[in-house]
């Protein structure tokens, strides 16, 4: 039988006993009342599967396959399943625990005249013994300890559920990301490669003129060192496409070798407004958020756990059994016991007060914790949205400069080879457009990774599925 199954019907049981959702705590931040920076005609709030919105297949393909093989969210998976069985094992203490034995002994004198502690003696020196009995034992929770305890497991497998939701949000936004700058690194590189190629010709150009005798060697060098430039460019692009690849691999499981990314262009890549709600609803949105929250109450409840243990506890018994020195005579004389006791502490060097302060620091800590996640999360949506806005109105000068730097080459070229300009007005157009053009890439790359860091700020489309 899987073990899994040993100890699911001992965590349904724990968590019918806290069906409720738990008391919200109090954090002590008022959240602001609106998002200082907000994208405009946005309308889509939430989208649990929000990688489908930027209109690419093969992402929406290398996703699915991240939840699927990452040994990150199976390790994530895997402390979900520890902290299920820490649930079952904190709240079996609640009731009664029940246990059979059945034993059997055979005693003989090899000399002498025996003992008091002997069954065995010397007109009788071989005894056999039989016995069975069904022993219960219970402490009562007078102080709520047991309870505590089981409640601060139950809190303790909340933040792990959380946990996991939380890698699985950064996973999957880490893929998209790396996706994006994947292309993006590629579309660099054939930028690189065309003006490489436009610098050639201008350098075939300059060199026809100079073995013509109509241009200088200080052109002829000027252009070589261009030349020269954009060529040192591509391998440094191809190293940031080649980094991003390996890094996409290992996000998916498995080696660079296995990776196979299509040939979607990057501007294939879209991204949608996204309404970022109302900053309350950024509590309820973020996993890391709520299990932060979860932490707080599970170490609230161990506070209780330590108090608990400072007082008196009271455990009960009872056995019922049969003894016999003969197997068919084992149910003949039965017999039960009943027991109670009164256990406390009375000294122990402090070390009970100390435990207890140190669930109450505790406590203070993950209260600490709490509200830094608070802020971290309006921090983490406020620049994500600052950075939507500020790239948009980039990239609308950004456009109208890679149209005029365009055009500028093209008439400075076409002059150059009329005669009518000289060779360092073309260098300057065709530096100023090559600029131009690998911006216009990092600034859309920048745009895609805004909204991907967005979606992650807000939670993505996670919902808690724990009550």
């Amino acid at each position: 039988m899987n073990k899994r199954s040993l100890y699911l019907p001992g965590l349904c049981l724990l968590l019918s006993a806290c069906a409720g959702s738990p008391p919200a705590i109090d954090s002590g931040i008022a959240p602001p009342t609106a998002w200082q920076y907000a994208e405009r005609d946005a309308a889509q709030v939430t989208n649990q599967r929000w990688w489908t919105q930027f209109g690419s297949p093969q992402l929406n393909r290398l996703v699915d396959q991240a939840r699927r093989d990452s040994f990150d969210v199976a390790a994530a998976t895997a402390r979900v399943r520890q902290a299920q069985a820490s649930a079952v094992i904190a709240g079996a203490p609640l009731l009664p625990e029940v246990k059979f034995n059945l034993a059997t002994s055979h005693q003989k004198l090899l000399r002498g005249q025996g003992g008091p502690d002997l069954d065995a003696s010397q007109s009788d020196d071989a005894v056999d013994n039989f016995g069975a009995n069904l022993t219960a034992s219970y402490e009562v929770d007078f102080w709520g300890g047991r309870a505590a305890a089981r409640d601060s497991a139950l809190q303790s497998l909340r933040a792990s559920e959380f946990d996991q939701a939380t890698v699985e949000l950064t996973l999957l936004s880490s893929v998209a990301d790396r996706y994006a700058q994947t292309l993006a690194a590629h579309q660099r590189e054939q930028i690189a490669a065309l003006n490489l190629t436009n610098a050639r010709n201008v350098l075939d150009l300059v060199q026809t003129r100079y073995d013509a005798g109509s241009a200088t060697a200080l052109e002829l060098a000027q252009q070589k060192s261009l030349v020269a430039n954009q060529q040192r460019q591509l391998p440094l692009i191809q190293q940031l496409a080649e980094e991003s690849r390996i890094t996409l691999a290992a996000l998916l499981g498995q080696p660079v070798q296995a990776l196979n990314l299509g040939t979607e262009p990057f501007q294939a890549l879209t991204w949608p407004t996204i309404d970022a709600g109302m900053p309350s609803q950024l509590l309820s949105r973020r996993p890391d958020i709520a299990k932060a929250e979860a932490q707080l109450a599970a170490a609230q409840a161990d506070v209780t756990v330590a108090r608990a243990a400072m007082l008196p506890a009271v455990t009960l018994g009872a056995t019922l059994g049969s003894d016999a020195y003969k197997a068919m005579d084992i149910l003949r004389s039965p017999y039960y016991t009943l027991t109670a006791g009164l256990v406390g502490p009375i000294f122990n060097n402090g070390r009970l007060s100390a435990e207890r302060d140190k669930a109450r620091a505790r406590q203070d800590e993950l209260l600490q914790t709490y509200r830094g996640a608070i802020i971290n999360g309006f921090a983490d949506v406020e620049k994500a949205l600052s950075s939507i806005t500020r790239l948009d109105q980039q990239r609308q000068w950004q456009t109208e400069e890679l149209q005029q730097a365009q055009s500028a080459f093209q008439i400075a070229e076409s002059r150059y080879q009329a005669g009518a300009e000289d060779l360092l007005t073309v260098l300057e157009t065709q530096r100023t457009l090559y600029a131009a053009q690998d911006q216009n890439v990092q600034l859309r790359l920048s745009r895609l990774q805004a909204s991907i860091a967005l979606y992650k700020a807000l939670g993505g489309g996670w919902q808690t599925a724990i009550r």
